[in-house]
Order: C-alpha cells, then structure tokens, then sequence
C-alpha cells in the first residue's frame, strides 16, 4: 500500500482524554467476536425508550445492520435522541426482541434495514460483507449515508482477503465494492462502551473526537452531524484512499483523544500494517 496524503485537522474544542487503561478489539490480542459483529444479542446498558435528549424536529430514520456491541450500543443512543431506528442481524428480527423492548428499535430483516434511510450503519464482521443481499441500498433515501465500522483482522477472524492483500485497497475500500455504495469510515476504532458512556456536550474539555474517512462530502458532512449530536467531536481523515490511516494497529487505532490529538495520530500513521495485522 502507497504512502498517503496527511490527515485534516478539525477546527473543534480539544483536549487529550485520559490514559488508555485498556485496548480496542484487535490491539495486540485477537478481537472479541462481539465487537464489529453480528450476534444478535443486546447486552451493554440500558437506555430505555425515547428519552428527554431526544429532538424531535430532526429525527431521522437510521438503519442498522449488525447487533453486536456496537450495532447494538448505537442503537440505544440513536434511539435515545429520538431517530427512528430499524435494526437488522443475520439471524432474523425474532432475535431483537430484547434490544426493541429495550429501545424502541423496530427488528427488521437485512433486507429491509436501509428501506427509506437517510443513514445505514454496516456493523458486521468483513468476511461476512460479501454475504449482505444485492440491491441493499434501492429502496434507501436519496443521499443515503452509509457508515462502515468494518475492521479487517485476518489472524484473528476474517481469514486473508485478496482484495486488500494483493490490490492494496483500504478495508473500507474493499468494503464499498462489495456493497457497490460509497461508504464513511467511522467508529471502526471506537470502544463499543465508550458510545454510552463518554459522550459529552459540544464544548465539554473531555469529549472525544473520532476520525471520520469518506469521498462523498455530503454523506460525509451527515456523518460527522450525527457523530457530533451523539456527543463526540470529528476530524476529517481524508478520502477512502485514506482510511487506511485509522485502520488497525495504527496510532488512532481505539485512542481516546480529543481532536488535535487525533488528528496527529492520523498523521503519524505508517501505511505498513503490523505484524498481527497482516495475512500469514
């Protein structure tokens, strides 16, 4: 993979959050199936129905594709500020029924996840993307926002693929030709909890920020809106050719940061993958 342009930096509130006592999914150790995963269970804590933070007057709907940890702690946000949120796993809505009681999500199939959505969150592991149904995105609104939170872990899970082997494409690259939609990289790094429980007010000098990667700016600009309203500021990481920045094994890689911290992690990243990173 070729050496890409720098990182942007977001003009937002910043401040470095606090020492990293943990790891993401993937550092040094193979990931917890849970996370980027498609398991159908709700887990984590519980939001309840509609809360006081929901708005009202911009609702969107929002489809989820994916249950895990982070399809399922997105849900209970989302639902929380008041979108209308389908929720879809590969084992059938008949396997949500806690996480809809929970939330108020309606469990639909895969199928029918991104019907009429101005934003389809794809949350599953990446040897599963070539197995979502063709045509996934024809009945979305127009202008759909298609978020990937993909990460590509061929030790630990998805086995080699070619595509990002031998052609050198981005994990969200790849992911955007399976699919055949443009795609935004973003919570791919993100710890799953951190989605309940670190978000902040605009302003606030512990909010984190999140690096945020796409070629359409419009489904980009959606994007990091939605990521803000959910309680974490954005940097802008460039292009899908530069996603690679905040892929695993990388600087930015589960930081938690504020945004000019984040931005130079993006900017210190090597496009060379480390060692737990890269195919046998």
């Amino acid at each position: 993979m070729s050496s890409r342009a720098g990182a942007r930096s977001a003009r937002l509130p910043v401040r470095t959050g606090p020492p990293r006592r943990d790891r993401p999914e993937g550092r040094n150790s193979p990931p917890a199936p849970e996370v980027g995963a498609d398991h159908g269970g709700s887990g984590g804590n519980r939001s309840g129905h509609r809360s006081p933070e929901g708005r009202g007057e911009s609702d969107m709907k929002i489809g989820i594709i994916g249950a895990g940890n982070i399809g399922g702690n997105l849900t209970r946000r989302l639902t929380a500020l008041g979108h209308d949120v389908s929720v879809a796993n590969s084992r059938g809505p008949h396997t949500l029924g806690e996480l809809a009681e929970e939330t108020g999500a309606t469990p639909v199939r895969v199928e029918e996840a991104a019907r009429g959505a101005e934003v389809v969150v794809v949350t599953v592991p990446l040897k599963a993307v070539p197995d979502l149904p063709s045509g996934l995105f024809d009945e979305a609104a127009e202008g759909v926002a298609v978020i990937d939170t993909g990460n590509y872990y061929p030790q630990q899970r998805d086995g080699r693929i070619a595509g990002i082997e031998d052609e050198g494409l981005t994990e969200s690259g790849w992911t955007q030709r399976q699919i055949g939609h443009p795609v935004v990289k973003a919570f791919n790094g993100t710890y799953a909890q951190d989605i309940l429980d670190r978000h902040r007010p605009a302003g606030d000098p512990d909010r984190m920020a999140l690096p945020v990667a796409g070629d359409d700016e419009a489904a980009k600009r959606k994007v990091r809106d939605l990521i803000e309203e959910l309680g974490f500021d954005t940097v802008d990481a460039g292009g899908i050719d530069d996603s690679w920045r905040q892929q695993p094994g990388t600087p930015v890689y589960g930081l938690r940061a504020g945004a000019e911290a984040v931005a130079e992690a993006l900017a210190k990243a090597s496009p060379e993958r480390t060692p737990e990173f890269r195919a046998r």
